[in-house]
C-alpha cells in the first residue's frame, strides 16, 4: 500500500524465513523459536523513509519487531504539530503496552525515520508467545514496564507545565488591569499637577481675606478626608453631576462641566461650595473651583494608584500562599486561605466564563494541622475543572463544613466544590481518578489531574475523596483530617 508518496510493502511470510534476523532482536535473542508452537506466519514490513505506519485512531492490533531502521511514535497536538514521544531502532519491539493495557486503538501516529524493515505479529501469535516463552515474556514485560514508565515522567512533565500555565495565564490577567491602571493614573495625575501649580501661582498674586481662607481650609479638609465615600447608583451619579454642573455654569466656572464629576465623586455638594461663591468674585470664584476641582481629580488619582497597588500586592501575597511548601514535619493549614488564594489566581477564568463563585465557608475553625503539602493544586484541578464544565454564565457552589468524630474516624474538614454541567456519564465515573484516563479531546488532557488530586489526598494528607455527579450537577468532597496523625 501507499501513503501519500511514501510506500508501506506488507507479505505474508513464514516464520522461520526471518528466524535469523529475529535471533538478533532484543526480544528473541535467548529464544528458541522451535518453542513457538501455532505460531507459523507473519508478516513482514518494508516502509520507506517518511511512510507512516500507523495513523492515530486506527486499531491496534499488533506486536512489531524492528529488524532495521528507525521507526518514531508521534502524538498529535490541537495545534496541528506533532510532539516526538519515543524512537525505536533497530533489535527493538513495540507495541506490547496497548496489547497488555487492553487498548484497541492508537493514540500515536507510528512512521519510518529511515527505510525500515519490520516484523509483525499478530494478537494472537503475541499472546501465544507470551505463554510458551519465558524468556521473552521477561523481555516484553520489561520493555513495557520502562515504555510506562518514561511515558508516565513524560506526562507528569505535561501536568505540570499545564498547571504551571494556569498559573501563568492567570498572573498575567489578573496583573494587567491594576497595573495599566496605576500607569493611566500617575499620566493623568501629573498633567493635574501642572494645572494646580499654574491655578496655584495665578491665586497667589493676590491676598485673601480671613473668610476667603477659612472657606478654603474647609474645602482641603473634606478634599483630602479618604478614598473610601459611600456609593451611588449609575442613575444617582448621573443626575447629582447633572446638577452639579449645572450650578457651576450658571455662577460662570470654566469648565465646569470636566470638573463637577470629580466634585461630586469626592464627595462635594452645592451646600459646601456655597462660601466660595460668597467670598470670592466671578474670577476668583472660577479659579478657585477649577483648583479645587484639579486637587480632587489628584486625590482621586491617588486613590486609584492605591488601589491598584494593593491588588498587585494581594496577588502576590496568593500566589505566595498558594505555592508555600513547608519543610517542618507539622504545620497549621487555613483551608480557607488556601481555597481563597486559588480563586484570586483562577479569577480571570471565571470572569472570561462570567461563571459565578457561591461560597458557604461554614467550617470552624478552619485551621487543620498536617504534614501535607500541595494542597493548592487539589483545589486548582477540581475548580479548573468546574469552570470548564459549566455553561457561560453559570455558578460553581464552594461549602466548607466540619464532621465530628465518629466511631473510627477523626474529625475532619470537609470541602465540596459543584458545579453544574453536563455531568459525568455512569460508565466513566468509576474511572475518573485512574493515572491517563481522560475524556477531553486528544492532546488537550493527559488524564493525570484527577489522579494527582487523589494521590495528594489521600497520601499527602490522609483524606478522602468522592464524587456525586447526575445531568446538571456534579460535586466533589473532599475531607481531610483536622489533627495531622501521629508520625510512625
Amino acid at each position: 500500500m501507499k501513503v501519500g508518496e511514501k510506500a508501506v510493502e506488507i507479505e505474508s511470510i513464514r516464520l522461520r524465513e526471518v528466524a535469523e534476523a529475529l535471533g538478533r532482536t532484543h526480544t528473541f535473542a535467548d529464544v528458541d523459536l522451535n518453542a513457538l508452537a501455532g505460531v507459523e506466519r507473519v508478516e513482514r514490513v518494508n516502509a520507506a523513509a517518511g511512510a507512516v505506519i500507523l495513523e492515530p485512531g486506527a486499531p491496534w492490533d499488533s506486536y512489531w519487531l524492528l529488524l532495521e531502521g528507525e521507526v518514531r511514535a508521534e502524538r498529535p497536538e490541537p495545534d496541528g504539530t506533532w510532539t516526538l514521544v519515543t524512537a525505536v531502532h533497530a533489535g527493538e519491539g513495540f507495541g506490547e503496552a496497548p496489547l497488555l493495557a487492553g487498548r484497541t486503538h492508537s493514540i500515536f501516529r507510528v512512521a519510518a525515520s529511515r527505510d525500515s524493515v519490520l516484523v509483525r505479529f499478530s494478537a494472537e501469535d503475541f499472546w501465544a508467545l507470551l505463554a510458551c516463552c519465558p524468556l521473552a515474556r521477561k523481555v516484553v514485560l520489561g520493555d513495557m514496564a520502562k515504555r510506562m514508565q518514561a511515558y508516565q515522567v513524560e506526562a507528569l512533565h505535561r501536568e505540570k507545565l499545564v498547571s504551571l500555565g494556569t498559573l501563568a495565564a492567570g498572573l498575567m490577567h489578573e496583573l494587567h488591569n491594576p497595573g495599566s491602571a496605576a500607569k493611566r493614573a500617575a499620566s493623568q495625575l501629573r498633567d493635574n499637577l501642572l494645572r494646580l501649580q499654574e491655578l496655584s501661582l495665578r491665586s497667589s498674586s493676590k491676598p485673601k481675606t480671613p473668610e476667603q481662607l477659612d472657606c478654603i481650609k474647609g474645602l482641603l479638609e473634606h478634599a483630602m478626608h479618604g478614598c473610601r465615600l459611600q456609593a451611588m447608583s449609575s442613575l444617582e451619579q448621573a443626575d447629582a453631576e447633572e446638577e452639579m454642573g449645572e450650578w457651576l455654569t450658571s455662577a460662570g466656572v470654566e469648565n465646569a462641566y470636566t470638573i463637577a464629576p470629580a466634585l461630586v465623586g469626592m464627595g462635594f455638594d452645592r451646600g459646601q461650595l456655597a462660601c466660595a461663591r460668597a467670598f470670592f468674585d466671578a474670577q476668583e470664584f472660577s479659579d478657585a473651583l477649577n483648583w479645587l476641582g484639579s486637587l480632587v481629580a489628584s486625590v482621586a488619582l491617588v486613590c486609584a494608584i492605591e488601589e491598584s497597588i494593593t491588588r498587585i500586592s494581594d496577588l502576590v501575597t496568593a500566589v505566595k500562599k498558594f505555592a508555600y511548601d513547608e519543610r517542618t514535619a507539622a504545620r497549621e493549614l487555613d483551608v480557607h486561605d488556601s481555597l481563597q488564594s486559588t480563586l484570586t489566581i483562577l479569577g480571570h477564568k471565571l470572569r472570561l466564563k462570567r461563571v459565578a463563585v457561591e461560597k458557604r465557608f461554614d467550617a470552624s475553625p478552619s485551621v487543620i494541622q498536617t504534614r501535607g503539602s500541595a494542597l493548592s493544586q487539589v483545589w486548582t484541578n477540581l475548580i479548573d475543572n468546574a469552570v470548564d464544565a459549566s455553561a457561560e454564565g453559570g455558578k460553581i457552589e464552594i461549602a466548607t463544613w466540619i464532621e465530628p468524630a465518629a466511631q473510627a474516624a477523626p474529625e475532619r474538614l470537609a470541602v465540596s466544590i459543584a458545579d453544574h454541567g453536563t455531568g459525568i456519564p455512569a460508565d466513566v465515573l468509576p474511572h475518573i481518578f485512574e493515572a491517563f484516563f481522560t475524556t477531553k479531546s486528544q492532546g488537550s488532557g493527559t488524564g493525570l489531574g484527577l489522579e494527582i488530586v487523589y494521590r495528594i489526598v489521600t497520601q499527602k494528607f490522609n483524606g478522602t475523596i468522592d464524587v456525586e455527579s447526575e445531568p446538571g450537577r456534579t460535586r466533589f468532597t473532599v475531607r481531610l483530617p483536622v489533627k495531622a496523625p501521629t508520625a510512625s
